[in-house]
């Protein structure tokens, strides 16, 4: 009896070893591709968020120096208006950095405390010269002075 061999194309369909091994690493190349984009979209997610946190700490770093920086500093100290009629009243404003007190001679009604920029009304029966005096954590003090005419 003879046995006449198959051709090499009917072998094939009958090795489900082979179908499984392509399938798996077609499996693993997907998958590969998957991990590969990812990455690559975490990394430029994460270079993104780089920029952004350098460009907000620039723009920190800008507003605390406009807004005296580490400087201890009477940054602003005005009257307006600065002439007013008897009985009326003004606002005294001010701005102070890196203090620890102000105080305002002569005394007025409102309190005082640091801050950036605050205003409070007063109203003189005559012409009046205010100063500002702050003072910081080391006991340095620095002064400016206003003064308001009453008519």
């Amino acid at each position: 009896m003879f046995v006449e061999p198959q051709p090499e194309s009917q072998k094939i369909y009958k090795k489900p070893l082979f179908y499984s091994s392509l399938a798996v690493i077609l499996g693993l190349i997907y998958l590969a591709w998957v991990f590969i984009g990812r990455w690559e979209t975490n990394r430029e997610f994460e270079r993104r968020a780089a920029e952004k946190a350098a460009q907000q700490r620039a723009e920190d770093q800008r507003a605390v120096e406009r807004q005296g920086g580490t400087r201890f500093e009477i940054l602003s100290f005005y009257v307006t208006p600065s002439l007013i009629k008897r009985g009326e009243s003004a606002q005294l404003c001010y701005g102070v950095s890196n203090t620890k007190t102000v105080r305002l001679d002569p005394a007025v009604e409102s309190s005082m405390w640091p801050s950036l920029s605050r205003c409070i009304y007063v109203q003189p029966k005559k012409e009046t010269t205010y100063t500002l005096t702050a003072e910081d954590a080391e006991g340095h003090s620095k002064t400016a002075t206003v003064t308001l005419l009453v008519k």
